[in-house]
């Protein structure tokens, strides 16, 4: 059969079409060029990916040295995908694995090369363990750092737990300030509206536990102030 150089991969379309494709799906969803084109979803599918090939043999992975590593969720049911960005240069460089584990973690690296996983000084990502353990392994020279999002998410559910469990702790007239007060004791005093900072008021006031966990939570805030790591770390321990 005859080569030609200007057929795409999917021989039925040129290369010239399956980029017009590729495309109109950076601004549009593929249901709506499939429709707009009178092609079969899949057939957009197999053309937004030549496209994407494409792209990436134009731009390939540089050396990253600051590495952002995160899960993305692609149904229900706990399916995740693990997306790995350059944070330098602003842009995703792996996507893949059939979840979240160290094995699925330990294919991107595959994909890096030793060489370029070698010159990775710095890690971002939440606190998942398989993610800290991999990148140790492949990169231990990578310093750690877990994003400040994560971490006040384990105060805020940690605040939540003791709003529950007073809940049930008390009764009456007591209980009667804690009901449909969570979202008042995890945002911040000042998103608060004037009727949410007196409700807070009162909830502090008659409840000593829930005001106790409410102030460490807000005190944790202050790490982020510090410049010094040695202050940093006695304000943590304290």
């Amino acid at each position: 059969m005859e080569t030609l150089d200007w057929l795409a991969d999917n021989t039925r379309y040129t290369k010239q079409f399956a980029t017009y494709v590729g495309r109109l799906c950076r601004d549009m969803t593929n249901k709506a060029v499939a429709d707009m084109l009178n092609l079969h979803p899949d057939t957009v599918k197999d053309l937004d990916k030549i496209y994407m090939k494409q792209l990436l043999a134009k731009y390939p992975v540089r050396i990253p040295k600051v590495l952002g590593i995160d899960e993305l969720s692609i149904r229900k049911g706990h399916t995740y995908r693990i997306i790995v960005s350059d944070i330098e240069r602003g842009r995703p460089i792996w996507v893949g694995g059939e979840g979240r584990r160290e094995e699925d973690m330990g294919l991107f690296f595959e994909f890096l090369g030793k060489n370029k996983s070698n010159k990775i000084r710095l890690s971002v990502m939440d606190m998942w363990q398989a993610f800290y353990n991999t990148v140790k392994l492949y990169a231990p020279q990578s310093d750690i750092v877990f994003d400040k999002f994560h971490i006040l998410k384990h105060l805020s559910e940690a605040m939540d737990k003791v709003r529950r469990s007073e809940y049930q702790r008390v009764s009456g007239e007591e209980r009667k300030f804690i009901k449909g007060q969570r979202y008042t004791l995890l945002a911040h005093k000042e998103n608060l509206t004037l009727s949410g900072r007196e409700s807070l008021k009162k909830l502090l006031a008659v409840n000593k536990r829930i005001q106790t966990a409410y102030l460490l939570k807000e005190e944790f805030y202050q790490l982020w102030d510090y410049q010094s790591e040695a202050w940093a770390r006695k304000f943590f321990e304290n």
